[in-house]
C-alpha cells in the first residue's frame, strides 16, 4: 500500500488555516455524504487535522485523506490499492480547487498594501478599463485586436480604396507591433529596475465584518494616507515594512488587526525576470507592474531584445518564486518565438485573402466567414500559447510546477472543464489558450530535462490530438 505525501502552498494567514478545514469539510464533503462516509476533526500536536474516507462505487477501493493544517498544507493520501493512481490525483487535485475557492473569499475581505521603492504610492484596484483593453491586445486575447481592425479596415476600404488601404493598415499595424513594448508600458503603474528590484506586500485578511467596517469607516484617500505613512515609517527609512508597522498607523487612526490575519511578502521580481532571461539566453526584458489583484502577466515586444514583461501585484500574490519563474517562461517563450509579430501577422494575412481571393466568401455570407475565420485564428494561436509552454519546460525546468501555477490561477475554470460532459466547446471558443485541462495534463506528463527540436510542431500536433480526443477521436 503507497503513500502520497503532497503540500499545498498557500496565501493565507495563520488565522485562516484552521477555517480553511471547516470550509472544505463543510461545503466540499459533508454535501457527499455517500462519497465520504467517515469524516473526522481533531487536534494532533497542537494542529488541526481534517481526516476522511473515499470509497469507490462498488466499495473496491478506499482512499483515506489527511490534511493538517499548517503552512503550507500537509496532505497525506492512503489508497488500499496501488492501481488507483488516477483516482489519488483527482482527489487531490479536487482538494486544491477546494482550497483555492476558499483563499478566493478570504480575498474577498483582504486588505493589500503593496509598495515598490523609489515609484510613487498609489492604491490598490481592480484594471481599469484601459488596463482591461491592454491586457487583451498585448496579452494575446486577439479578439479585441480583430474585432478593432475589422471596424477600421471596412473605413479605410471606403476612404481610401482597395490598394491605398491595405498599404495603410498593414503599416499601421506594423507602428502597433514595433511600439507594442512601449503602448503596454504606459499601462502599467510601476518599473522594475536592477536599483529598486522589489515588490513588498501587506496583506491584512479580516473578517468580514472587520472588512466592511474598514470601508465604511476609511475612504480612498485615508486609505492612501495610510499607506503613505507606512512608506515612510519603512521603506524612506531603508527598512522593510512590517504588518506591526501598518498595525501601528491603523491604531493611529482608530483601527485593529489581529496578529494572527497578517501576511507580509518581498519578491525580488527583477531577480526572478532575469534568471528566467538568462534561462532563454535573452536581455532582461524592460519590467512592469500593474497595482492589481488580479493574476495575470504577459510580455510583448517586437524583439527579445526590446521585449516588455507587465505583472501584476495579484500574481505576486498568489504564487510562490518557483510558480512566478514558470509563468514568466512561459512568457519569455513568447518573446522568443516573437509571437507578437507573427500573430498580427495572420491577422494581416487573413486581413487581406478576405478582400482578395476570399471575396465572395465573405460576400455570400459575411457572418458565417467571420465565424469560421476567427474560429481558424484562434486555434491557431493556440499553438503557440501551447510551445509557450512546452519552451517554460524545457527551459525553466519545472513543467510540474507551471501546472500548479497554472492550477491556481485557473481552478474555476479547470472545475467546469473537469465536470462538463463534453470538453470540445472549451477548444472551439474564441480563445487564443487551449483548454487549462490540456495544459495541466500535459505539463505534468513531461519529464525533464527534454530536448523537442521543433517546439511549435511538437505543440501543433499536441494541439490537434487533444482537439479530435475531445471529439472521442483517437
Amino acid at each position: 500500500m503507497s503513500v502520497e505525501l503532497n503540500t499545498i502552498e498557500t496565501e493565507l494567514s495563520e488565522g485562516h488555516l484552521e477555517e480553511a478545514l471547516d470550509f472544505i469539510k463543510e461545503y466540499y464533503l459533508l454535501p457527499q455524504p455517500e462519497k465520504f462516509p467517515q469524516i473526522r476533526m481533531y487536534y494532533r500536536d497542537a494542529r488541526k487535522v481534517l481526516s476522511y474516507q473515499v470509497r469507490g462505487d462498488k466499495d473496491d477501493w478506499e482512499v483515506e485523506v489527511q490534511i493538517v493544517a499548517r503552512q503550507p498544507f500537509q496532505v497525506k493520501l492512503t489508497p488500499t490499492r496501488s492501481d488507483i493512481q488516477k483516482v489519488v490525483d483527482r482527489l487531490s487535485e479536487e482538494l486544491f480547487i477546494a482550497i483555492q475557492y476558499f483563499e478566493d473569499l478570504i480575498r474577498q475581505s483582504t486588505l493589500y498594501f503593496a509598495w515598490v521603492e523609489g515609484e510613487q504610492i498609489i492604491p490598490e484596484k481592480p484594471p481599469t478599463q484601459r488596463k482591461k483593453t491592454s491586457f487583451k491586445i498585448f496579452g494575446s486575447n486577439m479578439l479585441v485586436i480583430y474585432l478593432l481592425f475589422f471596424g477600421v479596415n471596412i473605413v479605410l476600404f471606403l476612404l481610401l480604396g482597395m490598394y491605398a488601404a491595405v498599404a495603410a493598415i498593414l503599416g499601421v499595424q506594423l507602428i502597433i507591433v514595433l511600439l507594442s513594448n512601449r503602448i503596454l508600458d504606459k499601462t502599467a503603474d510601476w518599473t522594475i529596475t536592477p536599483e529598486n528590484p522589489r515588490v513588498h506586500i501587506l496583506e491584512y485578511q479580516l473578517p468580514v465584518d472587520d472588512f466592511k467596517d474598514f470601508l465604511k469607516k476609511f475612504g480612498k484617500d485615508k486609505v492612501l494616507k495610510m499607506k503613505n505613512e507606512i512608506y515612510q515609517r519603512s521603506l524612506a527609512q531603508g527598512q522593510e515594512p512590517t504588518c506591526e508597522m501598518g498595525e501601528e498607523v491603523f491604531q493611529k487612526y482608530g483601527f485593529h488587526c489581529q496578529a494572527q490575519d497578517k501576511v507580509s511578502k518581498v519578491v525580488d521580481v527583477y531577480r526572478i525576470v532575469e534568471t528566467a532571461a538568462s534561462k532563454f539566453r535573452i536581455p532582461t526584458p524592460r519590467i512592469a507592474v500593474s497595482n492589481t489583484m488580479i493574476a495575470n502577466a504577459a510580455a510583448t515586444g517586437p524583439s527579445p531584445s526590446r521585449g516588455l514583461v507587465l505583472i501584476t501585484t495579484g500574481l505576486l500574490v498568489q504564487l510562490e518564486e518557483d510558480e512566478i519563474l514558470a509563468v514568466l517562461g512561459h512568457e519569455m517563450g513568447h518573446l522568443v518565438g516573437r509571437d507578437p509579430i507573427i500573430l498580427f501577422s495572420i491577422i494581416s494575412l487573413e486581413f487581406i485573402l478576405r478582400f482578395t481571393i476570399l471575396l465572395p466568401l465573405v460576400v455570400l455570407s459575411p457572418l458565417i466567414y467571420l465565424f469560421v475565420a476567427l474560429g481558424f485564428i484562434f486555434f491557431v494561436a493556440k499553438f503557440f500559447e501551447t510551445r509557450a509552454d512546452l519552451l517554460s519546460a524545457m527551459k525553466i525546468g519545472n513543467p510540474q510546477v507551471l501546472a500548479r501555477a497554472l492550477r491556481k490561477i485557473g481552478y474555476q475554470r479547470l472545475q467546469a472543464e473537469r465536470i462538463s460532459p463534453t470538453r470540445a466547446p472549451s477548444w472551439i471558443n474564441f480563445d487564443p489558450h487551449p483548454p487549462i485541462y490540456f495544459r495541466i495534463d500535459r505539463l505534468e506528463r513531461m519529464k525533464t530535462p527534454m530536448d523537442v527540436k521543433n517546439p511549435l510542431l511538437k505543440s501543433a500536433r499536441d494541439v490537434i490530438d487533444g482537439f479530435k480526443r475531445s471529439l472521442g477521436i483517437k
